[in-house]
């Protein structure tokens, strides 16, 4: 018995222990002074649980059910942000000239990359040099008084929801965030990246993941109708090229509905991007560039749907090298310009004498797409869109087990059109209005194989479903192309060692050079 007594003695002594160290390592912003009442600012109160925590060697720093407005917070190492279920992180408006931390000044390398690349402080919530933090919860995030443009003259103004830099050990999970400002998520330089289960309802971008490595995006509901959900970066906004690699995309949705209404769950289509007059466009898609300093290597994105949205776009024009890129398992509906769009192309936004980039082993497979392209505004607009520039080529590139359903409508005058060559513009495909392919376009490309490929439009359509360009080593295998009657199903212009096997209504075909020439 005697040995009893002393067992749950030091049993209750441990529980004891262990419970005052929990409750240690737990900070309630209301025991801080914070008010949940949707008046009252708590940028005080929340640093303050911040600072307090991070003396006694971090813990998780607790939002119970409530509206807190405030302006920065200001993340420390070994801590979390907990926004437990109802509570509301509010970014409040800056009232002359009070509101959010200022950017950093400026540097000489600032004007390699867009202003909103260049400053993390004036976010709602902000963290430089850190490691081991997280934001996790059931709870909102919501960006009610930030900007989503620059306003780099405005005191106290912010326009970033997160804003992480060179950070290390970053976990965000759960949360929902409606009106990001100009971000949602800003993380550059941030490794050992997990966003997971977050919902974002952007007014801008969702997320741009920029000069990151070892990143982990899973089980996301992103809606973006202006600009792009879900981006991958490589700016020169720590002065000096990295490359964001390493990156992992899965269970993940892109729409383009009305702003908000992912949130409420609505999914409105109010706004529609078949008025020819429309001040914008449908955006929400996923993208590698257009920041593009350091490049990309080592990306896999897979088992996810886009929706009323953008496509997909692979984009290097500052120097970058892109490599090892896999796109697999992807459903697409009511894609509003291509389903992809791989540029390589010679901004060259950087530093003097940064050589043009590299874009090389690419393979997109296991692809379903219905109701692209074809919008009043661009009705030519819809194919793949392959392109590299003159002497610098795109190279191995792989498509496989794709199926697309186009609303084409274009007549066989479009073939004859220029293409243009843009090759220091923005690389976006809103630059080419008319394309001579209703199906893929290719050129500057090496090294190409496409197959088991079905190809269908849902308007006539007089144009071939294959042009290429200035493409050399490029095969065919077992496609089903819809084409109109006396259109080509090929078109070749300064193709070389070119071959077909099993492509309807083409006979196989070998073709050593070719300057020009249709099949």
């Amino acid at each position: 018995m005697k040995n009893n007594r002393i067992i749950l003695s030091a049993l209750l002594i441990f529980f004891v222990v262990v419970s005052v160290s929990a409750k240690e390592a737990f900070y309630n912003v209301v025991d801080f002074g914070a008010k949940g009442d949707g008046k009252t600012n708590n940028t005080k109160a929340i640093n303050a649980a911040i600072v307090a925590a991070a003396k006694n060697g971090g813990g998780t720093v607790f939002f119970p059910a409530g509206n807190f407005l405030s302006y920065t917070i200001r993340m420390k190492s070994k801590i979390t942000l907990h926004l437990d279920q109802g509570a509301v992180l509010i970014g409040d408006q800056e009232v002359n000239g009070v509101g959010y931390d200022l950017p950093e000044a400026d540097a000489w390398y600032k004007k390699f990359q867009d202003f909103g690349h260049s400053y993390w402080k004036n976010s709602l919530i902000y963290g430089d040099s850190l490691r081991d933090i997280a934001i996790t919860g059931n709870g909102m995030i919501w960006g009610k008084g930030l900007y989503t443009y620059d306003k780099p003259d405005m005191k106290g103004s912010g326009n970033k929801a997160i804003g992480l830099k060179n950070c290390f050990n970053v976990t965000i999970r759960d949360i929902s965030i409606l009106h990001g400002g100009h971000f949602c998520i800003l993380a550059t330089g941030v490794d050992n990246l997990t966003i997971d289960n977050v919902r974002a309802d952007a007014d801008r971008d969702a997320f741009d993941i920029d000069c990151c490595k070892n990143v982990r995006i899973s089980n996301c509901n992103i809606n973006s109708p202006t600009d792009d959900g879900l981006c991958l970066k490589s700016s020169f906004g720590l002065g000096y090229a990295r490359a964001t690699e390493n990156v992992t995309i899965t269970n993940c949705h892109v729409y383009g509905y009305d702003h908000g209404t992912l949130i409420d769950g609505t999914f409105k289509t109010e706004f529609k991007d078949e008025d020819p007059n429309a001040k914008h466009s449908i955006t929400g898609r996923l993208k590698m560039g257009t920041e593009s300093n350091g490049g990309f290597k080592n990306i896999a994105v897979s088992n996810c749907v886009f929706e009323h949205s953008r496509g997909i776009c692979i984009e290097t024009a500052d120097g970058g090298i892109i490599e090892d890129v896999v796109i697999d398992n992807i459903t697409m509906r009511d894609v509003t310009d291509t389903p992809f769009f791989i540029r390589l192309s010679a901004r060259m936004r950087g530093p003097e004498g940064t050589p043009v980039g590299v874009c090389r082993r690419i393979t997109f497979s296991n692809i379903n797409v219905y109701d692209v392209g074809g919008r009043p505004k661009f009705p030519e607009v819809g194919a793949g869109m392959v392109m590299g520039i003159p002497d610098h080529y795109i190279e191995d590139l792989t498509l496989s087990n794709i199926r697309i359903y186009y609303r084409a409508g274009a007549s066989k005058e479009a073939i004859d059109k220029e293409v243009a060559q843009n090759v220091d513009m923005y690389p976006d495909p809103y630059r080419w209005h008319s394309l001579p392919a209703y199906g893929m376009y290719f050129r500057y490309v090496k090294g190409l194989r496409v197959s088991d490929v079905v190809l269908r439009y849902m308007n006539r359509d007089e144009r071939p479903a294959f042009v290429l360009d200035d493409v050399h080593d490029a095969h065919f295998y077992n496609i089903d192309a819809q084409k109109g009657e006396g259109a080509p199903q090929f078109i070749l212009k300064n193709v070389t060692n070119f071959s077909t096997h099993q492509v309807k209504g083409v006979t196989d075909t070998k073709v050593d050079k070719a300057e020009k020439k249709e099949l």
